[in-house]
């Protein structure tokens, strides 16, 4: 008998706990030739705004030690050309669909939300590692006043779950994340990436163009499963867990530590068959451990 792999977040059904992260995935069904689409928990599509943009100029990408940096700079585009061209193409597959929305104003974030309202889509992502251009650029997730009032206000114009996703660049994660829980936020995802930056020696320049950028890759995996533990054990929502996961086992450890699904992102990367790989390695872990329901493990940690 198989084990039971399925779990539920925010009161919606996820066939397995594994979702191809923002970012990294497109709109889904570039990798339909390489993968069954139809296997995957869910897909968080890429960062959509209200307008188009063309996100920040080259060097944009720079391969770091267990790791990359990027400042892609929200490259996408924009909400109405993703609903009329790339949604349609995604609802094909049985996969549950997740938005992930961004804005330099709160206003922005809701006239995002109000489009997706009555839209096949079953899940927003908050991105809130957006500056907010009213607040003189203040990033808007580092504040837990500018948290509760961005959630507060996309919840009251949103007709799905909405999932709050946190920047990891804060002295405190817990405070930010109960100010998401407070405001409405039906779950937290996290970790987003982690500001850096890559220095050619030889030019003595920075290889980036907008000189720092987000780290993701394996080499942030134990601060992202340090603010999952710490996030699940403050706040009484679920948390979908990111940062590093390259394998099976990665993602066991992220459901040990509280998260209730895994987010897979710079992996697709690396493979495009990654959300796959990871899905069965699951599925090994658990036959090999005696586990008949994946939900036996989340938050089981032994400290």
């Amino acid at each position: 008998m198989r084990p039971k792999m399925a779990v539920e977040i925010c009161g919606i059904d996820f066939k397995n706990p594994v979702i191809a992260a923002s970012g990294t995935y497109g709109f889904g069904s570039e990798h339909a030739e390489y993968v069954d689409l139809s296997r995957i928990g869910g897909i968080a599509v890429k960062g959509l705004t209200l307008e188009p943009r063309k996100g920040n100029p080259p060097p944009r990408i720079a391969e770091t030690p267990s790791g990359m940096l990027n400042s892609v700079g929200l490259q996408n585009p924009g909400i109405d050309y993703f609903i009329e061209h790339q949604l349609p193409r995604l609802t094909e597959y049985n996969t549950r669909i997740i938005v992930n929305i961004n804005g330099n104003t709160v206003e922005e974030y809701c006239r995002i939300a109000e489009k997706l309202q009555e839209k096949p889509v079953d899940m927003l992502e908050l991105n809130i590692s957006c500056p907010n251009v009213r607040q003189g650029g203040m990033v808007f997730g580092t504040d837990p006043d500018t948290v509760y009032d961005v959630t507060r206000n996309v919840k009251a114009h949103a007709g799905q779950p909405v999932l709050v996703k946190l920047t990891p660049n804060v002295t405190d994660i817990k405070e930010i994340a109960m100010a998401a829980e407070e405001g409405g936020g039906d779950g937290i995802s996290l970790i987003n990436t982690v500001l850096g930056m890559a220095i050619d020696a030889k030019s003595r320049r920075p290889i980036l163009a907008n000189v720092v950028g987000g780290l993701s890759g394996p080499a942030i995996k134990p601060i992202a499963l340090r603010m999952v533990w710490e996030v699940s054990q403050a706040v009484d929502i679920p948390v979908v867990g990111m940062g590093g996961i390259v394998t099976g086992e990665d993602a066991i450890e992220f459901l040990l530590a509280g998260a209730t699904a895994v987010g897979v992102g710079t992996a697709n990367l690396i493979s495009p068959t990654a959300c796959m790989d990871i899905i069965n390695q699951i599925e090994d872990y658990m036959k090999e451990n005696g586990v008949e329901d994946i939900n036996e493990l989340i938050g089981s940690l032994i400290v």
